[in-house]
């Protein structure tokens, strides 16, 4: 029996893109219709949808399905959170990790909404200084705990492979609102986010 793949795209937009990059290779001075490339268009328009999934899915929705009452105050932290976007500059990825902590206010949300809020985010076209806030933002917005916070660690290909061709650099944003502006609360995260606890 043969392998077959199922995944569902938008028939429209897919065809719609499948055009515009057969038209770009051949204006790359590829021929798009050659063995190696007849199906990359297809393909191409496919990752793009993917990785841009982001523009359909809704945050805010994803983290009050699992929001909870808990009579907690204590900081929850999830870092580490692998994340992959497109510079909206150059369409080129920048990939790196979140780490987001929040001092509940009476709510808690399951543990890996918060990552999947990152993901929400990051399947965008983005700049790494925006993808920081939002994620921040819809966490203060639908949770309204006593503060949250934000810092994401990337290396950018826009750097890395064109340009400045600076492979070794990254690129940390931070974004802190409510408790964790005040710089004991900062220290603590920025703490427990760069030790080891295992």
């Amino acid at each position: 029996m043969a392998y077959k793949k199922v995944e569902s795209y938008d028939q429209d937009v897919t065809e719609g893109l499948m055009k515009s990059y057969k038209e770009s290779i051949s204006l790359l001075g590829e021929d798009a219709n050659r063995e190696g490339l007849i199906k990359t268009p297809e393909r191409i328009a496919k990752a793009m949808q993917f990785i841009t999934q982001g523009y359909t899915q809704d945050a805010r929705a994803i983290l009050e399905s699992a929001k909870f009452h808990e009579d907690v105050s204590e900081m929850v932290i999830v870092k580490d959170i692998e994340l992959y976007s497109m510079c909206e500059h150059h369409m080129l990825p920048f990939f790196g990790k979140a780490h987001v902590a929040y001092i509940p206010n009476g709510y808690i949300t399951g543990l890996s909404k918060i990552a999947r809020v990152v993901d929400v985010f990051a399947r965008r076209l983005q700049v790494q200084e925006r993808l920081t806030h939002q994620i921040m933002d819809v966490i203060q917005e639908t949770l309204q705990p006593y503060g949250v916070a934000v810092v994401i660690e990337s290396k950018h290909l826009c750097m890395m492979m064109r340009g400045v061709g600076k492979q070794n650099s990254s690129t940390t944003t931070s974004a802190f609102c409510g408790e964790f502006e005040k710089h004991e609360t900062r220290n603590e995260f920025m703490k427990l986010v760069t030790s080891h606890l295992h």
